[in-house]
């Protein structure tokens, strides 16, 4: 193990905690923090990130973890559905680690990470929206539909893997000053 992965794994961690206090406000700050490994790559010269999927996919647990933590003391279908969808992703994880073949990830989409972030969000926001079955099945498929997206970005186009964070930003500004 580098010292960078050593750097970015305690980043990692310490990204994945404030969701302990604040559920959909330390949700946001993990999934960035979990973004941020383009930064730092680019940024770090400590011995690199060696296997990288590995590296992520191990630190994602992390995050994950501490959503579960707090989804395990909802109720009622919020719990229910996120601690299955923990467990799909679990399995996806397991056959991710034993096969290395990056399409398995989208068959297990971590709908989960999603699913929370939903949930929390509604439970501060709008805390007397009531899930009804219809509901709960129609925001299911939005968070799918969502996190098949990044999942095909991420692991099945592949499209982020040759940028690092200095370029994917400076495409991103072209892009949007070409359309001023």
């Amino acid at each position: 193990m580098t010292l960078e992965q050593i750097v970015i794994g305690l980043i990692r961690i310490a990204g994945s905690l404030p969701v302990l206090r604040w559920a959909f406000a330390g949700a946001l700050i993990a999934i960035v923090v979990d973004f941020s490994d383009l930064f730092w790559m680019g940024v770090l010269d400590l011995g690199g990130l060696k296997n990288y999927q590995t590296f992520d996919k191990w630190a994602d647990v992390v995050y994950m973890l501490t959503f579960l933590w707090v989804a395990i003391k909802w109720d009622g279908p919020d719990r229910k559905i996120a601690i299955g969808l923990f467990l799909f992703r679990m399995i996806g994880f397991t056959a991710f680690e034993l096969t290395q073949v990056r399409p398995i990830l989208l068959a297990f989409p971590n709908v989960f990470e999603f699913w929370f972030v939903f949930v929390a969000a509604r439970k501060h926001y709008w805390p007397s929206y009531e899930m009804t079955r219809e509901r709960i099945v129609k925001w299911l498929v939005v968070v799918l539909v969502l996190k098949l997206g990044q999942e095909w970005v991420l692991h099945g186009g592949q499209y982020l893997d040759s940028f690092t964070f200095f370029e994917a930003v400076e495409n991103i500004w072209n892009f949007v000053t070409f359309w001023s």
